[in-house]
């Protein structure tokens, strides 16, 4: 799969998620998250007003620090397929 092609089937992945009306679980959210920050290589830190939120997200994005943006692109869009193929 070329670049061009994994950011479209990204994006993709991202508006599938976006537009969707699901109330996805915590741990599901916690894992796009990650992985979305690393795939667009968005460094900034968890703003949050609960500092516990922002611990929660903290703690996801250090579990992403070994995959690279495209890796985590990958893992974003598995997720995903892998949340509605099960609905």
């Amino acid at each position: 799969m070329s670049n061009s092609e994994l950011d479209i089937e990204f994006f993709e992945a991202v508006g599938r998620v976006n537009n969707s009306t699901n109330a996805f679980p915590a741990d599901f959210l916690l894992r796009l998250y990650a992985y979305y920050k690393k795939a667009t290589n968005n460094y900034d830190k968890p703003s949050s007003r609960r500092p516990i939120i922002n611990a929660f997200k903290m703690n996801a994005l250090l579990q992403t620090r070994n995959i690279s943006p495209d890796g985590a692109k990958k893992e974003y869009i598995d997720l995903v397929n892998s949340y509605f193929e099960a609905q």
